[in-house]
């Protein structure tokens, strides 16, 4: 592993449809508004039906390969190793490592989004937390805005920490449109700090339209950057 790895990002969350996808179209929304000079790919490490390998080629230029944006795909919506056994194939992580290597190589900073959440299977003898942490990948936290929402953020920081994942932050999401006292009351950021010892990044609020990528951009820009993407 080298230093290279301080340029890239895992967006990984507590299940699925958290927000991960929300959260990687803003900070590269951002990048490619506000960071121009500087060069930016993105990579789902492996996906399970149509969805996000489509979304990123709509929404960005970014001169990669199909195999650079998705190295695995498989057609059922499924977690990847019940998926690849039903087209009768394997998990090769050599080859999600060799396209992922090559091109945080060729690029300044690299977003990476993870499938499900810390806790899914990428194999059958491995998780997206295990991945994380072999892999060494400075790593987000999704954290949907919903009644239970401390309880998620404490079991799966207790995972990254079991999996040495290096957690840098929690971002907040909301799924759906929230008022201010559900989201103070639902998911409060001093307790979520205390109980996890895991900084809170910020909020993104709920987006119905996805594909503004000017108002994706000013949504992340009142995160806690400097903790994501430059420290």
């Amino acid at each position: 592993m080298t230093d290279k790895l301080l340029n890239t990002l895992l967006v990984t969350g507590t299940d699925t449809e958290v927000g991960k996808t929300v959260l990687t179209t803003a900070l590269a929304a951002y990048w490619q508004k506000y960071q121009a000079s500087r060069s930016m790919g993105i990579m789902k490490l492996m996906q399970s039906g149509e969805g996000d390998h489509e979304w990123y080629q709509k929404l960005f230029s970014l001169d990669q390969s199909p195999e650079e944006l998705t190295p695995l795909y498989f057609q059922a919506p499924l977690a990847p190793p019940i998926a690849a056994a039903r087209e009768n194939k394997t998990i090769d992580l050599a080859t999600v490592w060799q396209a992922f290597t090559a091109l945080r190589h060729r690029r300044d900073f690299l977003f990476l989004e993870a499938l499900g959440g810390l806790g899914s299977p990428v194999t059958n003898e491995l998780t997206v937390a295990d991945l994380a942490g072999e892999w060494r990948l400075p790593t987000v936290l999704v954290v949907p805005v919903k009644l239970g929402a401390i309880a998620q953020a404490v079991a799966n920081v207790a995972l990254a920490r079991q999996s040495r994942v290096n957690l840098k932050g929690i971002v907040l999401n909301c799924v759906q449109s929230r008022t201010d006292t559900e989201i103070a009351d639902w998911t409060p950021i001093e307790l979520i700090e205390s109980l996890t010892h895991i900084p809170v990044c910020g909020y993104l609020p709920y987006l119905d339209n996805l594909t503004n990528l000017s108002k994706m951009a000013q949504v992340a820009s009142n995160l806690d950057l400097e903790r994501l993407l430059y420290a």
